[in-house]
């Protein structure tokens, strides 16, 4: 069995950090985030080169960040405290 980095949320759908990896996956999104963020308004000619840099490198830095949750954590699902909200009744 492989060890969990992140767990399911008991609220909502997610994941949040359970292991020092998970936290350090997180800790590395969260700096490249404020770092390009930073440089971006430095190299950007206009607003919509700003806009449409900064989108498309947060949609990429996010769809990594959840393809590394989902690869290493418990499956996600819709729960509310701890009841399982996407089990047929």
């Amino acid at each position: 069995m492989k060890k969990i980095w992140f767990n399911a949320k008991d609220y909502g759908w997610g994941w949040y950090p359970v292991t020092w990896q998970g936290w350090l996956v997180l800790a590395v999104f969260i700096i490249l985030m404020f770092l390009r963020s930073w440089d971006l308004d430095s190299e950007s000619s206009s607003e919509n080169d700003f806009i449409s840099k900064f989108l498309l490198q947060t949609f990429f830095l996010v769809a990594i960040l959840i393809y590394i949750c989902y690869k290493t954590g418990e499956r996600p699902r819709w729960r509310w405290g701890g009841k399982d909200l996407t089990r047929k009744k």
